[in-house]
């Protein structure tokens, strides 16, 4: 059953000839579940074609910023437009005004907003600025929780390092790892009991409110409200890595959906629509510290990108204006639901994480609730699955470790042909 992929192949060896791995972020390169990386032509809607023709229902989204799916027409056109005036002024615009104000008055914890050009740099600049704010040094993490990779966030991180089993990076002193504490997920107690001993050294805890790159990994119930509280006692920061969950898990992030508002928030993905795009922001006496309002010193000349903008700016309005949450979380929950019958029906053990439109299958037969849970789970059997869902037509996220999205271009007959595809790949696999 497996697609011819011999134009892919070409392009994967010369690609590794000139760019290190052959890909510009390694959990591309299928790594972790083997094979060849088919390399993608286009995309429209909830379809994906390769380089070879072979089309697939997307289910990764370009890792979540595509909540309308590919090329929406009303993004590609604002995109366009914009692009046509021009791509790139270092200057204000007022573009960037409007989608802040958007992001304003989306957001609860956000009063004042700057806008970067990736998630990697948004966090640096928040846990600089908290910093700054509190005078202390140190950062507390969250097993498998990934934050971009500045140096001091790649300690047991998850996303790419824990698809390729990477523990820490080389390259990173380990005087600055050491201004970093990384705690298990989900774990309260062990949140408290260092605030409670350290609470002068700790600048913030950061966390991904829903975690998404050790696979979906919802917060335990009562846990971002204990994070809040604990935080709020030690005179610590808390903030929320939003990007991937903003705009995306409800329109006013993780945040809205739970009622625990941050004191800093990072946003991403979707706030570009497609284009590369990171924000952070939070109350406005702790933005007001940034440059040149304040001392604490931040800059970047495609901040703020009039096309990445004008794309985004176009997103959030008709997310705004079509609400289709409701209508996201009954798709995704249908998805969900089915995956397991598939699974059932064969005998394949699985457990499913799901919070709105973010999913994870799991090749495991116990609840997965943490990093260490997570990682317990059958990676080998799942790179099986996701070559046979690949040849079948279904595009998955190449690691057991990462999110599947569903977009308001799935329908319900992609989501039923994902479920009917996943049952005759989990009965290939079941026999192997």
């Amino acid at each position: 059953m497996s697609r011819s992929q011999a134009k892919s192949e070409t392009l994967f060896a010369q690609a590794q000839q000139v760019i290190p791995g052959g890909v510009n972020s390694p959990v591309r390169a299928f790594k972790a579940v083997g094979g060849t990386p088919p390399f993608i032509a286009r995309g429209l809607g909830a379809a994906i074609w390769d380089a070879d023709g072979n089309e697939y229902i997307d289910c990764v989204g370009s890792w979540g910023p595509l909540i309308l799916g590919h090329a929406r027409a009303e993004v590609v056109s604002a995109a366009c437009e914009a692009a046509r005036r021009g791509t790139t002024f270092g200057a204000p615009t007022e573009v960037e005004l409007l989608l802040a104000r958007m992001i304003v008055d989306a957001v609860p914890s956000i009063e004042s907003v700057r806008l970067v050009s990736s998630g990697t740099e948004a966090v640096m600049s928040a846990i600089r600025l908290a910093r700054a704010y509190t005078d202390r040094s140190k950062v507390v993490k969250f097993e498998g929780g990934y934050h971009g990779h500045s140096d001091g966030l790649l300690a047991r991180a998850g996303s790419g390092l824990a698809t390729l089993s990477i523990p820490d990076c080389p390259g990173v002193p380990e005087a600055i790892t050491a201004e970093t504490i990384v705690l298990p997920y989900n774990n309260l107690t062990a949140v408290e009991d260092l605030l409670a001993s350290r609470a002068d050294e700790i600048a913030c805890v950061l966390i991904e409110p829903v975690a998404g790159n050790m696979g979906v990994v919802p917060p335990a119930h009562g846990y971002l409200e204990g994070l809040r509280r604990a935080t709020r006692n030690a005179g610590s920061l808390l903030v929320f890595d939003e990007v991937i969950t903003g705009f995306r898990v409800s329109y006013g992030g993780a945040q809205g959906a739970y009622n625990v508002i941050p004191d800093l928030t990072i946003l991403g993905k979707i706030i570009g629509g497609g284009f590369p795009v990171g924000a952070f922001g939070g109350r406005r006496e702790i933005m007001d510290m940034l440059a040149p309002s304040g001392p604490v010193y931040q800059a970047g000349t495609l901040s703020g990108n009039p096309v990445a903008c004008a794309a985004g700016l176009t997103t959030l309005q008709l997310l705004a204006s079509e609400d289709p949450y409701v209508q996201l979380d009954r798709r995704a929950q249908f998805l969900a639901d089915g995956l397991h019958q598939a699974a059932s029906r064969v005998g394949v053990s699985i457990t499913i994480n799901r919070v709105a439109s973010m999913l994870t299958m799991f090749f495991s037969d116990q609840p997965v609730v943490d990093y260490a849970s997570a990682a317990a789970s059958d990676t080998e059997r799942h790179a099986r699955f996701f070559h046979a869902m690949l040849d079948r037509g279904v595009y998955l996220p190449p690691s057991q470790f990462e999110a599947m999205f569903v977009s308001t271009a799935h329908t319900d007959s992609h989501a039923e042909h994902i479920c009917e595809t996943a049952k005759l790949a989990l009965e290939e696999i079941a026999v192997r």
